[in-house]
């Protein structure tokens, strides 16, 4: 039998420059689940609570905005990408 387990993109995001990229690559795709997860991926990446507390908001507030079964309001999203180049 085959031992799988699920892949983690956070666990491979080790750079700001491979987070962008990351995002970028969402964005293109254009579909909106797509970039929730990316931001959620990049967000577990670098620490959730640490984007929580940087975007001024509680920690499971962050959880719930990112999980899929989520809805993010735009005004969550910038303080999450604010360090994304455009």
């Amino acid at each position: 039998m085959l031992n799988t387990r699920p892949w983690d993109a956070a666990e491979h995001l080790e750079s700001e420059e491979e987070m962008a990229a990351y995002l970028d690559a969402a964005l293109e795709d254009g579909d909106a689940a797509v970039v929730v997860a990316a931001l959620g991926d990049i967000a577990r990446a670098k620490g959730m609570t640490q984007i929580a507390r940087d975007a001024g908001l509680g920690r499971e507030s962050l959880y719930e905005a990112l999980s899929p079964a989520g809805n993010p309001e735009f005004a969550t999203r910038p303080p999450l990408d604010n360090g994304r180049k455009h």
